[in-house]
């Protein structure tokens, strides 16, 4: 009998081409993939909430595969983390029914892109994205309201969409805090676009640094093109945080309770 199981995973990109795998360089799927060729002997696939791009971190990515059931969640915790490279760790590993689809149950996911106003720091360039001393976070603010509600975000992708692929997501919340020297900018939506979370990020840097308006914003949403918004903010200052799924799904850290 098949045993579907849930993941929760955090991992350090920088090393990665990103979650997908990928012909030339090395992905995070491919690490996970090969550790649960070595438990199983046997190809096992694993299917992800979203993809993350080269260099984007998690703290709280979910994934599921399907098993025999003869390992329990805790051993299958053990095994992988003792595979795994350091900078990849099972979080949680939980047993769901085969309804479950960790890209498909997904109900909303929250992304942080993160700041630092730090000059010279060795210890931030994998992990924050460099802006200046002076950057107005009460004017990245005001201008983050824009983005709040429904929208079509065709004007915040580079990647193609398919004319069938919605293009209206919902964003529920931003928030942007201070701490020290850093900025942390918070989205949580019902999904994202693909580079949409960079992208919103590198607009709002632009109006805390006095290059944009909210005017010039509001009209590069309104556009709905392509070409609208030609600046990607660095993938290092991007983290995916949490994916919630309804409560017969919901799944978190242990250490953190």
């Amino acid at each position: 009998m098949t045993q579907r199981y849930q993941v929760l995973l955090a991992y350090d990109g920088f090393a990665y081409h990103g979650w997908q795998k990928q012909i030339n360089g090395l992905s995070v799927q491919e690490v996970i993939e090969k550790a649960f060729e070595k438990i199983h002997k046997q190809k096992t696939s694993i299917t992800a909430s979203g993809r993350t791009d080269a260099g984007v971190h998690a703290t709280g990515q979910v994934f599921h595969f399907d098993a025999d059931g003869k390992i329990s969640e805790y051993g299958y915790e053990q095994a992988l983390n003792t595979i795994l490279p350091k900078d990849i760790r099972v979080l949680k590993v939980k047993k769901v029914s085969a309804e479950f689809h960790a890209r498909f149950s997904a109900r909303e996911k929250r992304y942080d892109y993160v700041l630092t106003r730090k000059k010279n720091d060795p210890f931030s360039y994998r992990y924050k994205t460099k802006v200046r001393d002076n950057i107005d976070v009460d004017v990245m603010r005001k201008a983050s309201r824009i983005f709040l509600g429904k929208h079509d975000f065709t004007s915040f992708t580079h990647a193609k969409i398919p004319e069938n692929k919605p293009r209206v997501k919902e964003i529920r919340n931003i928030v942007i805090t201070e701490e020290g020297q850093d900025i942390r900018i918070r989205f949580e939506a019902d999904g994202f676009l693909r580079y949409q979370v960079r992208m919103m990020s590198a607009v709002l840097i632009r109006a805390g640094e006095g290059k944009l308006t909210e005017k010039q914003i509001q009209a590069m949403l309104d556009a709905r093109d392509k070409e609208a918004v030609r600046f990607n903010a660095p993938s290092e200052g991007l983290y995916l945080v949490k994916v919630t799924y309804d409560p017969e799904f919901a799944i978190s850290d242990d250490s953190e309770t």
